[in-house]
């Protein structure tokens, strides 16, 4: 058992993400749709901190809008706990406090770097044990994009988005993230998405039900050329999330003018990521951006998933 297991507590740290590519083919019977894409988890964190409890309690504090993440079992770290507990046969609770940095619905997996962050926590606190495979299997019953904030780094997702393979990414990317305070719903994307799928001369017909990232992708990753990578950013929501939200067109627009490289919509947005050449580039746009009245924070990837501090 760790020194802050047996102290009474632990505190894990994991990261928010952004989706360098992501491809969405054909929703499939079970509602779900085809994913392919690359993660690449940024240094934007969510700490987690778990103490021992007869029961299960939540409290979240950080970021604005916080009063309307859930504290019951709608949040994805309180399943993540009781799942952790029904699936080792543990019979306490667990106390846990999440500090947010990651926006809510943001389209940066915050909810989900929450889940794997309560995961080890809670593995670590009550001295389950669990093996890295048997965390990846809960990780993945909660959420596409649990398994890769347990992992972190540059990983490739298929499937749902949850059967991952470590992507090699060399060298550092720097991202300019242009968050809002207004978030998007993840499900009400993916329906607009559908809704202009079936409009006819909106977007291509017939989406396949398996997709690929293109080779390109993965070799301006492997190379570190992150002016190679903005050739390659591509978001198919990202026609979604901006039918929804107009403006982020034009917070590309901005961010491009000042300098980055490239930018797309992160996710289902509507946090917009502007891919940089360098940190001083990054610096440069965050300083105009800010000086247009934006909330841009510069972030820097890949780094590592969920880990005990």
């Amino acid at each position: 058992m760790s020194v802050a297991a047996s102290a009474g507590s632990v505190h894990v740290r994991a990261p928010g993400k952004i989706n360098v590519y992501l491809g969405v083919g054909g929703r499939h019977d079970d509602g779900y749709h085809a994913l392919a894409t690359v993660f690449q988890a940024v240094s934007l964190y969510e700490d987690v901190i778990a103490r021992h409890a007869d029961d299960f309690s939540l409290t979240v504090t950080g970021v604005e809008d916080v009063d309307s993440v859930p504290l019951d079992d709608r949040n994805l770290a309180m399943r993540a706990a009781k799942l952790l507990a029904t699936a080792t046969e543990y019979t306490g609770g667990v106390a846990l406090e999440i500090r947010k940095s990651v926006p809510v619905a943001g389209g940066m997996g915050g909810g989900s770097a929450d889940a794997a962050a309560a995961l080890v926590a809670c593995d670590a606190l009550w001295g389950t044990g669990l093996s890295p495979a048997r965390m990846h299997d809960l990780a993945a019953r909660l959420g596409a994009d649990v398994p890769f904030a347990l992992h972190g780094g540059t990983a490739v997702g298929t499937g749902r988005g949850d059967q991952l393979n470590p992507a090699l990414a060399r060298g550092r990317f720097d991202w300019v993230l242009v968050t809002s305070e207004q978030g998007l719903s993840t499900p009400v994307v993916y329906e607009r998405l559908d809704i202009l799928r079936d409009e006819e001369g909106a977007l291509a017909d017939d989406p396949p039900l398996s997709l690929d990232v293109p080779i390109p992708v993965l070799q301006a990753l492997r190379s570190g050329d992150a002016a190679q990578l903005a050739e390659g950013l591509f978001n198919d929501l990202q026609a979604a999330a901006v039918y929804e939200r107009p403006d982020l067109e034009d917070v590309i627009r901005q961010g491009v003018e000042a300098g980055a490289l490239q930018g797309l919509v992160s996710g289902s947005g509507p946090t917009v990521a502007l891919l940089c050449p360098d940190p001083e580039t990054a610096q440069d746009v965050q300083t105009t951006l800010r000086g247009a009245g934006l909330d841009p924070l510069h972030v820097h990837g890949p780094v590592a998933g969920a880990r005990i501090l």
